[in-house]
């Protein structure tokens, strides 16, 4: 039998369970799969809270490296043995087998182990979205990521710096604010002791920014907003802090004709085209050495409850993977 975490009502960490599951042949366009290693995100903890609604009993995870086992019918590019790795496609990943459609799958390349694949394709794609197609980072633009020492926010700070822009990052202790600067980030704020659109207008001689990559949410939403040049673009892509609320749009007006976007990852990669151009991009940018998949935290997926707890005490940073 296979073993999975599973949870049947929403909640704490205590609601997610450890208990066996079974697993099916895969059907047309699916494979099966032998997880090696299991991406742990924030957005699992909105699904789990109910922040996010998922149908339940349900399974928990969108991001996981593993071994094609057995493919379906109608799967040409895959093999049993392929290494291949996912963000996305249906919930679930917390487990140790699963099957799961082949067009969601991406092989991984020589040179990406598989604690680094499964830490870096949820996270590096977004990452990937946000610095090359929601704003497209130039060289000599200065930019703003909160949370910059979590997984999303260091690989950002390092992926803009090699575009040749300067970064500012909001952090929450000064180990964080160590740790950004070693990743790319010229100018770590600390949150809860500096005025972030102070030191905004401070860093950029009072021009500026021309983009704000906010996953906080509620804490942050306003004030990143005041971090804003004139057409400057807010992209609110998390609410790790609770969700902002209704926005009264008419305030964007007097604030600079300001652009407010809340894109996702599944929309930036619907396409077949568009997941392999992320994930191409992705490799390459760490294969280059210009962003370095730094795992910091690793569990038994047994214990997912633990790691939970410690993701929303902010006791982490950068990437966390369960092993399997």
């Amino acid at each position: 039998m296979v073993q999975a975490i599973r949870f049947e009502q929403t909640g704490g960490p205590e609601v997610l369970v450890w208990q066996q599951i079974n697993v099916d042949k895969p059907g047309p366009g699916q494979v099966r799969l032998k997880h090696k290693a299991v991406g742990l995100n924030y957005i699992d903890t909105y699904q789990r809270s109910g922040l996010y609604s998922v149908p339940l009993p349900s399974g928990l995870g969108g991001e996981a490296c593993g071994v094609v086992e057995e493919v379906g019918a109608g799967v040409a590019d895959l093999k049993p043995g392929d290494r291949v790795a996912y963000a996305g496609g249906p919930l679930g990943a917390y487990c140790e087998e699963r099957v799961f459609p082949a067009d969601r799958l991406v092989p991984v390349p020589d040179g990406i182990s598989d604690q680094q694949a499964a830490a870096m394709m949820l996270k590096g794609m977004t990452a990937w979205y946000l610095v090359r197609r929601t704003h497209v980072v130039k060289p000599g633009e200065t930019i703003l990521i909160h949370a910059a020492a979590g997984g999303v926010g260091l690989i950002v700070c390092q992926w803009a710096k090699s575009l040749g822009a300067t970064v500012i990052g909001t952090v929450g202790s000064e180990e964080k604010a160590a740790l950004v600067k070693q990743h790319g980030c010229d100018h770590p704020i600390l949150y809860r002791s500096e005025d972030i659109v102070g030191r905004v207008a401070e860093i950029t001689g009072g021009k500026k920014l021309p983009v704000v990559y906010d996953s906080v949410g509620k804490d942050t939403f306003y004030k990143s907003l005041d971090c804003l040049a004139p057409l400057g673009l807010m992209v609110s892509f998390g609410q790790s802090s609770g969700a902002v609320g209704p926005v009264d749009i008419g305030i964007l007006a007097p604030k600079g004709s300001l652009f407010l976007t809340r894109p996702t990852l599944g929309n930036y990669t619907a396409t077949r085209a568009d997941l392999l151009t992320a994930a191409n991009d992705l490799f390459s940018v760490v294969k280059s050495g210009a962003v370095k998949i730094m795992v910091n935290q690793t569990y038994a997926l047994r214990d997912a409850a633990q790691a939970h707890y410690d993701l929303e005490a902010r006791r982490t940073t950068g990437q966390t993977v369960f092993t399997v």
